[in-house]
This record gives structure tokens, sequence and C-alpha cells, in this order.
């Protein structure tokens, strides 16, 4: 029997990306789960949002929030009440997200809740950002 050694070469990185980011996930869904209630409902909503709005991005923890990178670099994340012991949480974009809109635009949001309006609207910036 022949192996494939160029077949061999490529699929070794490619299973070590997938384990990488099924272990960045977890590390995000773990974090997430020790949140107080109100911040694991939004960390756990948001996760969601971001998962079917942009599969492309990779869940990693980043300075321990739950964070969606693009080729490694963070394009957006959540950080909670508690972390920083705010009245509200924030979802945040970094400047690897596509979401310039002239001289100025928000890189940042304030949650206190998730309603429908706020998931569409997060929805629309994901999968601006992701692209």
């Amino acid at each position: 029997m022949t192996v494939n050694k160029k077949a061999t070469k490529t699929a070794k990185p490619a299973a070590k990306k997938a384990t990488k980011q099924a272990d960045g996930e977890a590390e995000v869904l773990a974090m997430i789960a020790a949140m107080p209630a109100l911040d694991r409902a939004l960390g756990e909503r948001l996760h969601a949002i971001i998962k079917a709005s942009a599969p492309a991005l990779t869940p990693k923890l980043w300075y321990g929030m739950p964070a969606y990178a693009r080729d490694g670099k963070i394009v957006c994340f959540f950080q909670s009440a508690q972390k920083f012991k705010t009245r509200y949480a924030t979802f945040g974009f970094m400047h690897e997200a596509n979401l310039d809109d002239g001289a100025m635009w928000p890189t940042a949001f304030a949650l206190k809740g998730l309603g429908a309006a706020e998931e569409a609207k997060i929805v629309a910036l994901v999968k601006k950002a992701a692209n």
C-alpha cells in the first residue's frame, strides 16, 4: 500500500487547525457557562448568532473574554458586565472588522438585553465584519 505523502502533509495541518478551533470553542463555551446568569444568557445568545451569521469566524478566548477571529485576528468580542464590574455587558469590534463607514463609526455596544431588533442589528454587523 502506497501512502500519498502530499495528501498526508496537507491533512495534518487541516486536522490540527480543526482541533484548535474545537478547543477554542470549548474554552469560549466554558467561559460563558461560568458567567453570572444575565451575562451567560447574553453570551450564549451572541455565540449562537455569531456562529450562524459568520461561521468562518473562529471562537477563541481573548484576554479571558469570548472572541471571534478571522485568520487568527480578533474581529469581535463579548465582555461580560462582571469582568470589569460595570452595569452593562459590551459587544465590540476590533479594527479587523470591516465596519468602516465614513470618518466615524461605532466599535462597541453596551448590552443589557437582546430583543429582536438588537439581534437583527448584530447579525447585520457580524456579517459585514466577517467579510
